[in-house]
């Protein structure tokens, strides 16, 4: 049986492409002391950056075809054969739906928002908080309008939610795929598991 198919729900939750385990209240509270209070294993013992990324490198192509800026954990800008395409941006200071908790960025934001070039595609793999940022999205909607927005299965929800228009999202399954310019791209099945509150775990893919 292969595993690069389609999808597969039962009920209201998307299944993973192999059984997988996820880790419930048991697990949390062995797991969360240590995230509350063993600080040396949460932070950098020194402060990292300032980290910087010259706007300016945007004003011609790469000339191989293919740069990537990485700006930090999943957020990245890669620009491939003249389409340039922006993964999971967050910008908040916090992955969380918290500003005053939850984990924080070791360093600031490498390029402002504003200062990005013009974007073709904006990718969002998933709707946790580390790849979907509700501030950034919300500022990206109105930086960037020509922008597609391209993501997995109801995970366009929270997108029209902070503000990105419904003609600019395309939302797909495992497999399919959507060309944008000379770039084709495609969803592939991942094992991992989605949600953004304590309700809504797998509802999304």
């Amino acid at each position: 049986m292969t595993l690069l198919r389609r999808s597969t729900k039962v009920g209201k939750t998307y299944q993973n492409p192999v059984p997988t385990q996820v880790g419930g209240f048991s697990t949390m509270w062995k797991v969360l002391p240590e995230f509350l209070f063993n600080r040396q294993e949460a932070e950098p013992k020194t402060p990292l950056g300032p980290f910087t990324t010259d706007a300016s490198v945007y004003a011609k192509n790469p000339a191989s075809g293919l740069r990537v800026t990485w700006f930090g954990h999943s957020s990245s800008l890669v620009e491939i054969d003249g389409v340039r395409v922006l993964i999971d941006p967050v910008w908040e200071q916090r992955a969380s739906p918290f500003s005053f908790m939850g984990p924080k960025r070791f360093y600031a934001p490498t390029l402002a928002l504003e200062a990005m070039p013009k974007l073709d595609v904006v990718l969002i793999s998933h709707d946790h908080y580390d790849h979907l940022g509700a501030k950034t999205v919300k500022r990206l909607a109105k930086l960037q309008p020509q922008a597609k927005w391209v993501t997995a299965l109801g995970v366009g929800a929270w997108l029209r939610k902070f503000g990105v228009a419904a003609a600019q999202i395309t939302e797909l399954d495992w497999t399919e795929s959507v060309e944008v310019g000379a770039l084709k791209l495609t969803m592939w099945p991942s094992r991992h598991f989605s949600g953004r509150g304590l309700g809504d775990r797998f509802t999304t893919l």
